[in-house]
């Protein structure tokens, strides 16, 4: 898919397996993919540009992916994100959205979904950055 070709993700995801898995499964897709097995990690490196999407575990020891996503909306940095949790319960939703994060998916059957999402999530952000938007 062209929307994916030049399309930067960041993955955050504490599991080294996991996060080896979700690179393998990205970048096959053509995506460019760079993880990170912390939330600290990440928020010492990103900057308001230069992503288009960022792929975020839930459930992480040095913070959630709830607070990694809030803590990037504080920043003004925009790029839509995808939260996977391998843990749900009927209100991670809602906090999810609260704190600006579009899809929540669950663990272990991600592979067709996050790629969709992803691709989604992108060509909603593109377009809504768009003139006339």
């Amino acid at each position: 898919m062209p929307s994916s070709a030049k399309s930067t993700v960041y993955v955050v995801d504490d599991d080294a397996d996991v996060l080896g898995s979700l690179r393998f499964l990205l970048e096959t897709d053509g995506f460019n993919v760079r993880t990170f097995r912390n939330a600290e990690a990440l928020l010492k490196t990103v900057r308001s540009t230069g992503v288009d999407c960022f792929v975020i575990d839930y459930k992480m020891p040095d913070m959630n992916g709830i607070e990694l996503a809030r803590r990037l909306r504080n920043r003004d940095i925009a790029a839509p994100v995808v939260l996977i949790t391998g843990y749900p319960d009927e209100n991670i939703t809602a906090r999810a959205e609260a704190a600006g994060v579009r899809y929540v998916l669950l663990k272990p059957l991600l592979e067709d979904s996050l790629v969709t999402r992803i691709r989604g999530a992108i060509q909603e952000d593109r377009a809504s950055h768009q003139p006339g938007a």
